[in-house]
């Protein structure tokens, strides 16, 4: 009887051992709206981009500010990326809690930006509210 137990009670732990370890790996793959805006731009891809975007939404490329419409900052964007193919986006920082910011490093094929970005929590959510990609 006692080494049924002791038994039980091994495949007990391994049984729990096994759910916390599942669980925990899981929490790794969980994205957010901040590494969703990092794979978008990555991607390049401004429809995965354009679900976070504002309703007003400044950009700033080059020198050349100014703040559009959710609309209008859709057609910005894809004007860029297609002028600009995306070879790769290095996340270099991040910060922020309840707003979050990132600053990157932008290499595509028109030419390599320090891209920043800044997201806001406006209700239930985080949007996109500024986008800056400067010359480097």
């Amino acid at each position: 009887m006692k080494k049924l137990l002791i038994v039980l009670m091994v495949l007990l732990g391994g049984i729990i051992s096994a759910f916390a370890l599942s669980a925990s790996s899981d929490e790794g793959l969980v994205a957010g709206p901040f590494e969703d805006v990092v794979g978008a731009i990555k991607q390049g891809d401004v429809s995965s981009l354009s679900r976070y975007l504002d309703n007003n939404v400044e950009i700033n490329i080059s020198g050349k500010a100014n703040s559009y419409s959710k609309a209008q900052a859709e057609i910005i964007l894809k004007d860029f990326f297609s002028k600009n193919q995306v070879k790769s986006f290095e996340l270099v920082h991040q910060g922020g809690e309840v707003s979050r910011f990132g600053i990157g490093n932008l290499s595509t094929s028109g030419g390599n930006y320090r891209l920043s970005f800044f997201l806001q929590k406006k209700g239930g959510s985080m949007v996109l509210n500024e986008l800056r990609f400067e010359n480097k």
